[in-house]
């Protein structure tokens, strides 16, 4: 038997992707994201509408007089969602009291030292002996809460973004769309990414599609660049439109429907998370933020090394040198009395 030169025999390792697939989901999925912003724009409402959960049903709602007197304070909410076998859990890291105080000066250290606190857990975590079953508790995403009401970005919207961009992917939000109008929406949007452009702010940056991605693909990512800020509107009431039920808000001029791409972008936002980005989020957060962290650490404590090392070497040299002169000067005193 003569095998043809066209002839190719099966090995097997076109397996491979099904192989990680089937590891993959017995294992689970982990994704922790962080919602920032003043209090009242509608952030509790949309992570509960985004991944249709109730997450904050304990909560205790403050009075105006507290919320002035509200320190900024990080809280965690755990979740497990389970799709079609699929197992994701779900953190959600809230910041209540973010821009609440009437002196808001730096009240974004504490949301600092907390994605510092949580790399610094990974690293530890990374560097010791049982590194069998490490929890990842990096946050890999943070959506930032813009307020309709004004005339772009607050002083306070720069100086968060601007101190955290190196540390999270930053996802800007335009909340309460549903205050706007669509042409205020338009130039709202215009406006925001100006300034973000003006000010060097590094928000999350979508990965460019391949060459060989399908006209549908790019042009879906082509959308979500241009949807930048999303303006989303958060509701889970469910009402009644046009005969068929849907999650929305009612008014007396209408209803405002959640889920409809011509209302809002809360479709392409919960797409670019779940769907499509969520995986890149998680990498650009292991390749670039926490990369950094690390080399930072790395660096810093390469710097005590050597700085102990000559510390020690001076010790010695001048322990050395002191012996030496004090056995020439015993040497010194010996001669003379000799003389």
């Amino acid at each position: 038997f003569t095998r043809s030169p066209l002839y190719k025999e099966y090995v097997g390792f076109a397996t491979l992707p099904n192989q990680v697939h089937r590891k993959s989901v017995k294992k689970g999925f982990d994704f922790t994201l962080m919602v920032a912003g003043e209090s009242g724009l509608g952030k509790s409402t949309l992570v509960n509408s985004l991944f249709l959960t109730d997450l904050y049903k304990d909560r205790k709602l403050l009075n105006a007089e507290e919320r002035i007197t509200q320190t900024v304070e990080i809280t965690k909410h755990t979740v497990d969602i389970e799709e079609k076998g699929v197992k994701l859990k779900l953190t959600i890291v809230d910041t209540p009291g973010f821009g609440d105080a009437v002196n808001n000066t730096e009240c974004w250290k504490s949301v600092a030292d907390y994605i510092d606190q949580q790399f610094e857990q990974y690293f530890r975590d990374e560097s010791g002996l049982n590194r069998k079953n490490i929890q990842d508790n990096r946050v890999h995403c943070c959506l930032y809460f813009i307020s309709p009401f004004g005339h772009g970005l607050r002083p306070l919207d720069v100086e968060f973004m601007k101190a955290l961009h190196e540390k999270v992917n930053i996802v800007p939000v335009l909340a309460k769309a549903d205050t706007l109008t669509p042409s205020e929406v338009k130039k709202k949007k215009l406006k925001i990414r100006e300034e973000i452009e003006q000010y060097g702010i590094k928000i999350y940056q979508f990965p460019d599609c391949d060459s060989d991605e399908d006209e549908d693909f790019k042009q879906q990512d082509h959308e979500l660049k241009e949807s930048i800020p999303f303006a989303v509107i958060g509701s889970n009431t469910v009402v009644e439109a046009k005969g068929k039920r849907v999650r929305g808000r009612l008014y007396p001029w209408g209803i405002v429907e959640v889920e409809n791409s011509a209302h809002c972008d809360f479709v392409k936002l919960r797409n670019m998370l779940v769907r499509t980005h969520m995986q890149d989020l998680k990498d650009v957060t292991r390749e670039t933020h926490y990369e950094n962290y690390r080399a930072q650490c790395i660096q810093s404590m390469t710097r005590m090394v050597v700085k102990e090392r000559n510390r020690k070497y001076e010790s010695e040299t001048y322990i050395h040198t002191h012996v030496q002169t004090q056995t020439y000067l015993e040497i010194t005193v010996i001669m003379n009395t000799d003389a």
